[in-house]
Parts: structure tokens; C-alpha cells; sequence
């Protein structure tokens, strides 16, 4: 049987090393069912449908997939649905995965033992140092970090549901703004070909005014609530006294500035050598860097202490959840892309008009907005495809002529993904963790309130101060 699967993808190679790209120009708006269904059902089945989705989101994922798959290899042929398959896969979802997996495992082997007292100035501190970790080991990586800390330092007072509001909005979201490590959507731009320093170039002022606004609104009203009458426990009721800080698992942070290092190196280190697989060509530092990235995870995991990862409950279902959705993604996203890349002549034009004024130029506060409100509900690292597609998918052109309007759709993607529990993946997982340690955080729409509240008036003033 091996043999015969062999001699079948040889006799393949030829068809899909020729087949053609899907032509977005002819496609009908159907053609995008599978990708909003895949992520309808991300955003809702968790909130409606809890047990089933826990079980079953791997099928559901899968089913998505085939509906667009199937149809694909019959209208235009096998070659060009196994073709654009493999190009989602090795262009994009295995780097991808690859890099959130290597930043998880490594993150989760660093644990912070011992305990602080959790006075405004500390959450603060505390804060702000995972906004700034957030960049260089990504969100998920400083949110799982930091959270548990956080909480022990504060689990001897009455109101602490919105310290973790505030870290949501800061380290599992705005902090991972400057760097293509810190978010989802941004390491995608950089697999598009955006250069690893431009984010941190064109984003540094919205990132810097959006955190230290948070950081001020937090401190002020952590202040409040922590001068209030019967806030704090007396000290012989604390759950966890103060104690000095540790880390344990220390040779992770060694193992963090190597996959800086590596993804740094496979930005600029360019020898011009590649190869071509089923099509679609592999350039050497990609492979490298993948390469020691994987190597990096078995090392992680070969000499962290036990104890580090028992301490930071680590499990591999965040990761394994994550490549089972992504992989869906990458998949019903083809069509979604080609339509959006055929501009005015694709079944989506109403979207192209919508950010694109009379005369042919982006409209960057309704790039910054669109991309934001998507990503508030839906996953940001898809949406932010989708728009870096709508605004051409070029990314020599998008950091140069057209670098405010990739700046908005960046900002949106990272920024906005707050404005709910389902915006961006750590925001759930912080969520959990924080019920788990006997906080009430707000219900789904309770979290909104907030965000709304206090994000929202801070991007309209962005708005006018860095997208207009």
C-alpha cells in the first residue's frame, strides 16, 4: 500500500507542480460559506455549545475544511485543490505552528514561585512588565507567565476581577504589538514578507499611548478599590504570604533568545537557496529556522524541571486546539483570499469600496475599524489576512507607500482582539484560570461592558491621532 501511495504522488507531482492558483475573478460569494462557518463556530459553539465543541471541534474543523475542499477539486480540478492545500500548509500553518508551539512549551516551562503583596504600584509593575514581555515571548507565552503570580499576589483581597480585565486588555493582548513574536497576526505579516523591525517602527506611538493610558486607568482605579473599607484580609488570613521570588526552569529564558535569535536571523540571513515542493518554493533560512525552532521544543522539554511545568499546569490542549483550528483556517481561507485579491472584479468589492475612498486611496480609520471589529468576535490572526489581502496582499507596497494603512489594519488586529473573551486565544485561558482561583470575572457580555467602556473611547482618540 505504501508503494502504491508513492507511485501515486509521484505521478501527481508533475499536475500540481503546473496547477494553477484558484482565480478569484469568477468566484461566487458562496465560496466563502466554509471560512465564516469555521469561524462562526469558533466564536459561538464554546459559549452555547461548551461540551460538545470541547469534544468535537477537530470534526467540526475538518467538516469545514471538506466543504470547501471537495467542491474545489470538482469545479477546478484535483490538482488545483491539493495544490492550494499544500501551499497553506507549507507556506503559512506549519511555520505558524511551529513558531506558537515553540513559545508555548518553552514559556511553559518557567515557573514563578514565592508570592508579593498585591498593592496598586506591584499590579502595575506586574502589568507592565508583561506588556513588555508580551513582545518578544508572544501573548499566550507572558499571559500563562505572569497570570498565576498575579493572582497569588492578590488573592487576600475582596475585588480582583478587574486586575485580570486589565491584564487581558494589556498582556494577553496590546502588549504583543511590537514584534511579529508577540501576536498571532503579526507573524503572519511576517511570513507575507514584512520585515521583522517595521512593526515595531510603525507601531511603537500606538502601542506606547494605548498601554500607558491602560496603565494609568488601572493604577487609578486599582487605588479605589484597594483604599476601600474590608478590601484587603488581615495578614493571618492570606491564603499565600508574601515569600521571596524564584523562577524555576531558568534555562528557558536561554532557549526564549534563541527563537528570537532564529526568527531574526531568517529575516535578514537571505542566501538566495530554495527549494520547490509539490510547487511552491521553501527558502532555506525558512527551513532553518523551522528547524531549530522543533529542536528548541525537545530541548525545552528534555531539561525543564518537572516542577516547573506541574507548577504552570501545563497541558498540551491549548496548542493541540489551536493547530486543529488553524489548519481549518488556513484552508477555507483560499477562496476568501483569492476573491479579495481580485479587487473590484472579486465577489467581494463592497469591502473594497467600503475602505477605499473615491479616488482609489485606503480609508486607514475604516482599515483600522473593520479590522478591529472582526477581530473583536472572530479570531485576528484570519482577519488580519483578510484585510492585508484586501489592501493588496503586496508586502514590499504595504510597508512603504502604503504603510499607514498596514499600520491600521495591525493595530486593529492586535489592539481590538481585546474588546472580547473570544478576541484573541489567551483571553479565554486567562479567564479560566482566574475562575479556577475563586475570582468572578464578568459573564461574556459583562467582560464588553468593560471594554467598551474604557478601550473603546481610547481607539476613537487613536483614531484621530494615528489613522486619520
Amino acid at each position: 500500500m505504501r508503494a502504491n501511495f508513492l507511485v501515486g504522488m509521484l505521478a501527481l507531482s508533475p499536475a500540481l507542480c503546473g496547477a494553477a492558483e484558484l482565480n478569484g475573478n469568477g468566484l461566487s460569494v458562496l465560496w466563502g460559506i466554509p471560512f465564516a462557518g469555521l469561524l462562526l463556530s469558533i466564536a459561538l459553539c464554546p459559549l452555547l455549545t461548551p461540551a460538545f465543541w470541547h469534544h468535537h471541534f477537530g470534526k467540526l474543523t475538518a467538516a469545514w475544511s471538506l466543504a470547501f475542499l471537495l467542491p474545489c477539486a470538482y469545479f477546478f480540478g484535483a490538482s488545483t485543490a491539493v495544490h492550494g492545500a499544500v501551499h497553506a500548509f507549507v507556506a503559512e500553518f506549519f511555520p505558524f505552528l511551529i513558531l506558537i508551539t515553540s513559545l508555548f512549551v518553552v514559556a511553559g516551562g518557567i515557573c514563578v514561585r514565592g508570592n508579593l503583596h498585591g498593592t496598586p504600584a506591584l499590579n502595575t509593575g506586574l502589568l507592565a512588565i508583561g506588556t513588555v514581555l508580551a513582545s518578544f515571548m508572544g501573548t499566550t507565552g507572558a499571559a500563562m507567565l505572569l497570570i498565576r503570580p498575579l493572582i497569588r499576589a492578590n488573592d487576600n483581597r475582596k475585588h480582583a476581577a478587574h486586575i485580570v480585565i486589565f491584564f487581558i486588555f494589556l498582556v494577553a493582548n496590546a502588549g504583543g504589538a511590537l514584534t511579529p513574536l508577540g501576536d498571532p497576526p503579526l507573524f503572519l505579516g511576517f511570513l507575507k514578507g514584512v520585515d521583522f523591525f517595521w512593526t515595531v517602527k510603525h507601531l511603537f506611538a500606538p502601542t506606547i499611548f494605548l498601554c500607558v493610558a491602560l496603565l494609568i486607568i488601572f493604577y487609578l482605579l486599582d487605588s479605589h478599590y484597594y483604599h476601600k473599607r474590608e478590601e484587603v484580609k488581615p495578614p493571618e488570613l492570606d491564603p499565600t504570604p508574601d515569600s521571596a521570588i524564584r523562577f524555576e526552569g531558568k534555562i528557558n529564558f536561554v532557549l526564549l533568545g534563541i527563537i528570537v535569535v532564529m526568527v531574526l536571523l531568517s529575516g535578514f540571513w537571505k542566501p538566495g537557496v530554495s527549494y520547490v515542493l509539490f510547487g511552491n518554493t521553501l527558502e532555506l533560512q525558512n527551513l532553518l529556522r523551522d528547524g531549530a525552532l522543533i529542536a528548541v521544543i525537545f530541548l525545552s522539554l528534555a531539561v525543564t524541571p518537572k516542577g516547573a511545568r506541574s507548577g504552570n499546569e501545563f497541558s498540551w490542549g491549548p496548542i493541540q486546539e489551536v493547530g486543529k483550528l488553524f489548519a481549518g483556517i488556513f484552508i477555507t481561507i483560499i477562496p476568501v483570499i483569492a476573491m479579495l485579491r481580485a479587487g473590484e472584479a472579486g465577489a467581494f468589492s463592497s469591502i473594497v469600496r467600503a475602505v477605499t475612498d473615491g479616488s482609489g486611496q485606503p480609508i486607514n480609520a475604516m482599515y483600522f475599524w473593520a479590522t478591529g471589529i472582526l477581530s473583536s468576535f472572530l479570531d485576528n490572526a484570519p482577519t488580519y489576512l483578510v484585510f492585508f489581502n484586501t489592501a493588496g496582499g503586496d508586502a514590499q507596497i504595504l510597508m512603504t507607500t502604503m504603510a499607514a494603512t498596514l499600520a491600521a489594519i495591525s493595530a486593529g488586529a492586535v489592539f481590538m482582539g481585546a474588546n472580547s473573551y473570544i478576541g484573541n486565544a489567551p483571553n479565554m485561558m486567562v479567564k479560566a484560570i482566574a475562575e479556577e482561583r475563586g475570582i468572578k470575572m464578568p459573564s461574556f457580555f459583562g467582560y464588553m461592558a468593560w471594554s467598551c467602556a474604557i478601550l473603546i473611547p481610547l481607539f476613537v482618540l487613536m483614531t484621530f491621532i494615528f489613522f486619520t
